[in-house]
């Protein structure tokens, strides 16, 4: 019984220990993705989002809220710096029901770009005709 009970801690200790350098990792992979989408650039933001998933068995849709460039989200990011080839992506990547959700600040993306004249923006154009 005794023997049992310490397996099951190591067992759980080892368990914590991988859970949290995993989650280091995520971050890690993840650490220049806002630079990729101001910077516009399509390809790489493939491949990130190709490598995470592959590596780590999560979507976008998986990660998308715990991203933050400067306190606002991925999409809002490409709208504000006008990254119409990662922002289209991005977009055609979520699902429309996360496109929909409200986000931190309890806005809609659709209601957030209207309050800031981006309805003109290409991204707005991909974004409407996905919800």
């Amino acid at each position: 019984m005794l023997k049992i009970v310490k397996t099951s801690i190591i067992v759980a200790a080892a368990s914590l220990a991988f859970a949290g350098t995993a989650q280091a990792d995520v971050n890690d992979a993840l650490a220049n993705i806002c630079t990729i989408v101001k910077a516009d650039d399509k390809s790489e933001l493939r491949k990130k989002m190709k490598k995470v998933q592959s590596d780590y068995k999560l979507k976008l849709q998986d990660y998308y809220n715990g991203v933050s460039c400067g306190g606002e989200s991925l999409i809002r990011t490409a709208f504000k710096a006008s990254a119409v080839e990662a922002g289209s992506l991005l977009v055609k990547k979520m699902p429309k029901s996360q496109l929909n959700a409200p986000e931190k600040d309890g806005k809609t993306l659709r209601a957030w770009v209207a309050e800031q004249n981006l309805m003109d923006s290409p991204i707005a154009e991909v974004l409407n005709s996905r919800i």
